[in-house]
């Protein structure tokens, strides 16, 4: 996609921090990280969110995000990561461009996990039906 910034990454047109690249996919330090070692992971292929790349690429990113998550953690020292997928722009999606972020997390780094919340059963089991009548 021609105004796409992360197209214009993978064409080399504007520079990145690159830290993986294969026939498929590219992963680049993000330039705003939450911790050290924070990676973007993009297919070369462009979609503008996960539900609209096709299950062929999906495969491809999950099997990326195993290989560098497991290189982002040894070489920041990490005793975990976080992956996170922001689909829409309600969900936070700035960049619209399927895309992955890997990010370390360390003892004690501050981040916190989504809030929770209790539910009632009747309220999950109503949500639920309502889910299955897409599948």
């Amino acid at each position: 996609m021609e105004d796409c910034i992360f197209c214009k990454i993978i064409n080399k047109e504007i520079p990145a921090d690159i830290i993986y690249e294969d026939e498929n996919l590219l992963a680049f330090l993000d330039i705003r990280p939450v911790n050290k070692g924070h990676a973007l992971l993009i297919p070369k292929k462009h979609a503008a969110d996960m539900t609209s790349s096709d299950d062929e690429t999906l495969s491809q990113l999950i099997v990326g995000v195993k290989k560098l998550a497991q290189a982002i953690m040894t070489a920041t020292g990490a005793a975990g990561f976080n992956l996170g997928v922001n689909t829409g722009a309600a969900s936070g999606q700035v960049v619209f461009h399927t895309h992955f972020h890997i990010i370390p997390r360390f003892a004690n780094d501050g981040l916190k996990s989504w809030p929770h919340s209790d539910s009632e059963p009747k309220t999950r089991a109503d949500v639920a039906a309502e889910i299955k009548k897409f599948l």
